[in-house]
Formats: structure tokens, sequence, C-alpha cells
């Protein structure tokens, strides 16, 4: 994945956001190994669901949980996309022996 770093994406209170094969960081953030291996996680589910895809269901899925938890916060925290990468991020080989599709348990 290739590093772009900026002012303008991700917003502000973002740190990093994937949009395969590039990262966008903030040009204020630290970038450490947590943060990137979270990103990588996230290009990896991009990846394998083709891309704008991803984008459609991480879309649907928040604009429900939105409806669930009335609060950006919690839903976002919720999409199942997310739950993967927060909660494997600190495990850096996890790519390695991610199973394919491994966002879906996280439905």
């Amino acid at each position: 994945m290739f590093i772009i770093r900026n002012n303008l994406f991700p917003l502000k209170g973002y740190t990093a956001m994937a949009v395969w094969p590039f990262v966008f960081v903030r040009r204020d953030v630290v970038l450490t190994d947590v943060v990137t291996n979270h990103e990588r996680i996230h290009g990896r589910q991009q990846v394998e669901c083709l891309w704008i895809p991803f984008f459609f269901i991480y879309g649907v899925c928040y604009v429900i949980l939105l409806f669930v938890y009335w609060n950006h916060g919690e839903a976002y925290r919720h999409v199942p996309f997310e739950r993967e990468a927060y909660g494997h991020q600190h495990e850096m080989g996890y790519l390695s022996r991610r199973k394919w599709w491994g966002w879906v348990s996280y439905l």
C-alpha cells in the first residue's frame, strides 16, 4: 500500500483511511505500526470485496447501525469491517493467518 500524507483526507478526528492501494494519512499524525496494520486489514477487505462493493456494504451497515445506536461513534465501531480491523490491529501477523472473508464473522 502507498502512504499519502495530506491535510484534507481523512477528515479531522480520523488518523488514516485506506482506499486500496493507498492509505491517506493526516500530515500531523504519527503513523504507528498499529494504525498501519489496521489500514492494511481494510486494504485486504477491499480487495476481497472488489473495492466498490466494500464501500457499498460499509455504507449500508453504517446507516443501519446509525438507526440502531443513534450515535456516529457507536455505529462506526460496530461496522463489521471496523470490528475486524480494531479487533486485530495489535496482531502484526494477523493478515498472514486471516481467513478470506474474515469480516463476515462480525456481521
